[in-house]
């Protein structure tokens, strides 16, 4: 019954930061947030998993090195879109 519950909260961190990342989608900060958010939820509920069937967690290491690589790629993006347009509106971005 508690893995069911601890499920549940999962499902739900998962569905609130989905809701956040298509609700928030003008600023990159916001968004790269709500997206860190949301692997963290992957990562959680991985973890009870893997713990449930009594599996090896390497598999949690190599998820946290791409999760680490996309957060440090998302704040290069974000830093190099500030320093030319001045700030993270994805309005004022002009793709053309």
């Amino acid at each position: 019954m508690m893995v069911m519950n601890m499920w549940v909260v999962f499902l739900v961190m998962f569905i609130v930061g989905n809701l956040i990342f298509v609700s928030k989608y003008k600023h990159l900060l916001i968004v790269l947030l709500s997206l860190e958010f949301i692997v963290l939820s992957i990562f959680f509920f991985l973890l009870t998993y893997l713990y449930y069937i009594e599996n090896n967690l390497y598999l949690l290491m190599v998820f946290l090195v791409f999760s680490v690589c996309e957060g440090a790629l998302g704040l290069s993006i974000l830093v190099s879109m500030i320093r030319t347009h001045g700030n993270d509106y994805f309005q004022s971005f002009n793709l053309l």
